[in-house]
């Protein structure tokens, strides 16, 4: 008796969770409104604006958009893994297609080459900046860069090993 109370109130915890899903949605919120603001920014003094320094304001958008993509990721396949299946209405033009479909393996992998993407991005950013940076920090940023993208072949190839020996 006390064993199925104990497994009960485990299995009850994975709504505490839901909350920290819910933060992720005011996160991805709060990106949008940074879109907005770096548009709002730059729209006045659009012809005034040099085409690199466009550049990298449009590189900042992409970096946000893919922070935003990244998070409702996260959000709703780790809602739907962890706290309940998601209910669309019964509407069937509303379903993601690899919403239920993605493990928490294709997740993480997913996660990793979103972070390179982004790291690519920013690493572009800095490159187009590179007179403004010391060659030690640019030296840093493509050492931290090329660990995010060895990081990421390595969880696919040992995601691709384990997948063949099932």
């Amino acid at each position: 008796m006390l064993e199925r109370l104990v497994e009960r109130c485990l299995y009850a915890a994975r709504w505490l969770l839901a909350p920290i899903y819910l933060g992720l949605s005011l996160a991805v919120l709060a990106l949008g409104l940074k879109f907005f603001q770096e548009i709002f920014h730059v729209l006045p003094v659009i012809f005034e604006t040099a085409e690199a320094d466009l550049v990298l304001v449009v590189l900042s958008l992409i970096d946000l958009a893919l922070v935003g993509g990244l998070l409702v990721m996260v959000m709703l396949s780790s809602y739907e893994s962890f706290v309940s299946r998601l209910d669309s209405a019964g509407d069937s033009r509303e379903k993601l297609d690899w919403l239920g479909k993605m493990d928490y393996t294709s997740l993480k992998n997913k996660v990793a080459s979103s972070i390179v993407a982004i790291s690519s991005i920013h690493l572009l950013k800095v490159f187009m900046n590179a007179q403004g940076i010391p060659n030690d920090k640019m030296l840093w940023y493509v050492i931290i860069h090329l660990t995010f993208v060895v990081s990421a072949v390595g969880m696919g190839l040992l995601d691709k090993v384990t997948r063949h020996e099932h």
